[in-house]
């Protein structure tokens, strides 16, 4: 793994910053007066279900996209004055990176390093990405796990003092996908920034410091992972399913359960009840009571302990995954 030094460029002010943003294409607003602060050496999670406006608010951050209105700060500069220099200070990793098939992966790696005045040195970036094996293959026979393994290494080999990871560990095994969280880990202690985007939700409560769930090109949500969990109102949620009410079957209504002691809240998604839980202990016994009084029964029962994915669903009525 490369040695990342410590960044010793001056730390005052956020690396990133977002004023009144808004971006439109045709009727649709992709980004709706966006405000966003980054501190430097943090990470921070960008997440939102597909068309929700945080890939063009990325891609407008990167520069690659103008937006209609507001600022964009990288370091306190801007695009359109500064924009050489913030090549040299940042690296992206985009959803999907087409590489030249013909060219092998050191070959890639040169290319991308001569691009920057400093940065890592070719063969450390190949150990970091784990491509030791495949330094002289052409790109064109690499899995789609490997290509993003070479996307990260571009991204990372001109030292950048911010990184944008779009998704950056679709495709990769869980073992590469461990090692990407902890070379993350060191970037963060090393002082750089990372705007990281994922539809893991294990890996936004794993690496973030703080993030943003954006729904309709606004932040709905903002927080530490642990800060937007307790939001849910509970520790714990219980997820049932009931069997399809038929002639004579009783008709289901929340109002008992909701009135448990322990019960903050009560939901459905997909014909799945979720409630949100305090005391697991004490509750569970009480919801069983309650469905047998009401000679309902269950066809699934599992808990599970709070997590960004019940905030996520809770907030915008979707899974992550969604369309």
């Amino acid at each position: 793994m490369a040695h990342w030094e410590t960044n010793e460029t001056d730390n005052r002010g956020p690396s990133l910053s977002l004023t009144g943003l808004r971006k439109t294409f045709g009727d649709v607003v992709a980004v709706d007066h966006l405000d966003l602060e980054v501190i430097r050496g943090e990470c921070f999670g960008l997440l939102g279900p597909n068309g929700a406006g945080k890939t063009t608010t990325i891609e407008i951050c990167e520069g690659l996209t103008e937006p209609d209105s507001g600022t964009v700060r990288l370091f306190g500069l801007d695009w359109k004055h500064a924009a050489k220099d913030l090549r040299q200070r940042i690296g992206i990793q985009l959803q999907e990176t087409q590489f030249p098939d013909k060219l092998t992966v050191v070959e890639t790696l040169r290319l991308f390093r001569s691009f920057f005045r400093k940065g890592i040195p070719v063969d450390d970036v190949i150990r970091t990405a784990q491509l030791e094996e495949k330094r002289e293959a052409r790109v064109g026979v690499l899995s789609g796990g490997q290509k993003q393994r070479l996307a990260m290494a571009c991204a990372l080999v001109g030292d950048p003092e911010l990184l944008f990871l779009d998704e950056p560990t679709t495709g990769l095994d869980p073992q590469a996908r461990r090692h990407l969280w902890d070379l993350v880990d060191e970037l963060k202690q090393a002082g750089r920034t990372i705007i990281l985007t994922t539809h893991y939700m294990d890996e936004a409560e794993r690496l973030c410091d703080r993030v943003a769930i954006i729904d309709h090109g606004r932040i709905i949500a903002l927080g530490t992972p642990q800060q937007l969990i307790k939001s849910v109102g509970g520790d714990h949620i219980v997820e049932f399913a009931i069997m399809h009410a038929g002639a004579g079957r009783p008709q289901f209504d929340p109002d008992p359960l909701k009135s448990i002691p322990g019960v903050q809240s009560h939901r459905v998604d997909a014909g799945i009840h979720q409630l949100s839980v305090s005391d697991l202990h004490t509750t569970v016994p009480r919801i069983f009571s309650a469905l047998s009084a009401m000679g309902l029964h269950l066809s699934e029962f599992r808990t599970h302990s709070a997590s960004l994915e019940d905030v996520f669903v809770g907030l915008t009525g979707r899974n992550l995954r969604d369309e």
